[in-house]
């Protein structure tokens, strides 16, 4: 389940640093990926050897080695992670989050992430009590940052109260329930189709069109906040695979019709991409060279596998709900109405692609939601809101049945 999570483990200059190498090892033993950043004040407790055998990755240590900038910069760090886990979380580190300071690599780090953060505070009582230790608290909270802990008990200075870290097991559990699908989809297997595809004319030039699939991606990512499971079968795009998604990269329209099929069965398929119709019959073998003559190759096309029709008919494992997009230059609420029935899908997205719209490539979509009995209009908002109210709207209709 937790395959290919990855964590990045920032570790600060608290005593309980001691403990974050058994961390390491229980988090790996759940299949978690786990990266580390050492402060200058958590080396007096833990050394990068010893975080580095058990993580059996590079730890990472200076904002301003050239090294890690140019290889894995704190941007960068920030992001490859699916989880920011801050163990132990010093009183100074949270005062620097809570304030937006950075002045080294950890706090860095965390200033520059929209990566879901963890905190595992670890401080004497009194500077746990502490009114500014408090107020960074809750500004950290209410920015969304987890906190677990800290336990009450005798402390490393002698004395006794709040501030003890939680212990190694439950911060491994606390981790393992942050990555527990919640929400409506939970139990619901989706696949979403997105982007172009490109279909080889030689092994330099190829057909596509404009598609950047902002679009589908964005469905992929909603689907999985609402807890579904959600393989996403790609053509080539720019757009950063969606965080809690199976991402499937393909080319042509064949090796997506493969990739969707081999994601049966589902219950939720929504085809958002935007599959060449055509392709080249006989695909050269080496590129096509001009050879002064004038003549222009003589291209015969053949007709892709309708993906969204083959999945919408599939005899034994036709997902319960199948949606489609319709991307139309002119009549769009015509020609998705009959697309919809011919293709014989549950509902249809129809939108308006002409040049003026700036749909293809765009930020924005306008869409007109087609049923068999059911017809909408939703206002122009970006695909992100289309992909949040489609979501919903799926949610809402798999509730109803």
């Amino acid at each position: 389940m937790y395959q290919k999570k990855r964590i990045l483990l920032v570790v600060t200059g608290g005593i309980a640093a001691y403990k974050t190498p058994e961390l390491v090892r229980r988090l790996r033993e759940r299949s978690f990926d786990v990266r580390c950043i050492l402060t200058k004040a958590a080396r007096e407790f833990v050394t990068p050897l010893a975080l580095s055998a058990v993580s059996n990755d590079k730890v990472y240590e200076n904002l301003f080695d050239l090294d890690d900038e140019s290889e894995m910069g704190h941007i960068q760090l920030s992001r490859s992670a699916d989880l920011i886990l801050v163990a132990p979380a010093t009183a100074d580190i949270m005062a620097k989050a809570a304030n937006g300071l950075a002045n080294d690599l950890a706090s860095t780090t965390l200033l520059a992430t929209d990566t879901p953060v963890m905190m595992a505070p670890a401080m004497n009582v009194r500077m746990w009590d502490h009114p500014a230790t408090q107020q960074n608290v809750k500004t950290l909270i209410d920015r969304g940052v987890t906190m677990v802990g800290p336990l009450e008990g005798d402390m490393a200075c002698g004395e006794y109260g709040m501030g003890r870290m939680t212990d190694v097991s439950e911060l491994v559990e606390a981790v393992c329930a942050h990555f527990k699908p919640t929400g409506p989809l939970v139990g619901k297997k989706a696949l979403v189709t997105s982007g172009p595809t490109h279909e080889p004319i030689d092994p330099v030039r190829y057909i596509a069109n404009r598609s950047s699939g902002k679009q589908g991606h964005a469905i992929a990512a909603e689907l999985a906040k609402l807890g579904a499971e959600v393989t996403l079968v790609t053509g080539p795009t720019r757009q950063p695979d969606p965080k809690g998604v199976r991402v499937v990269a393909i080319e042509s329209a064949r090796d997506m019709l493969a990739a969707c099929e081999a994601a049966l069965p589902c219950d939720i398929a929504v085809f958002a991409a935007a599959v060449a119709d055509w392709r080249v019959d006989m695909e050269a073998d080496q590129k096509l060279k001009k050879d002064g003559s004038g003549k222009i190759p003589d291209l015969q096309l053949t007709e892709n596998p309708d993906i969204l029709a083959t999945i919408s008919q599939h005899k034994s494992q036709r997902p319960g709900l199948v949606i489609g997009f319709a991307a139309e230059t002119e009549h769009v609420i015509d020609h998705a109405t009959q697309k919809r029935a011919r293709k014989q899908c549950d509902w249809i997205l129809a939108n308006d692609v002409s040049p003026t719209t700036g749909t293809f490539g765009g930020d924005d979509n306008t869409i007109h939601l087609i049923t068999p009995d059911h017809y909408e209009d939703w206002p122009k908002s970006s695909k992100i809101e289309v992909a949040q109210r489609l979501a919903a709207k799926i949610a809402d209709h798999l509730k109803e049945d």
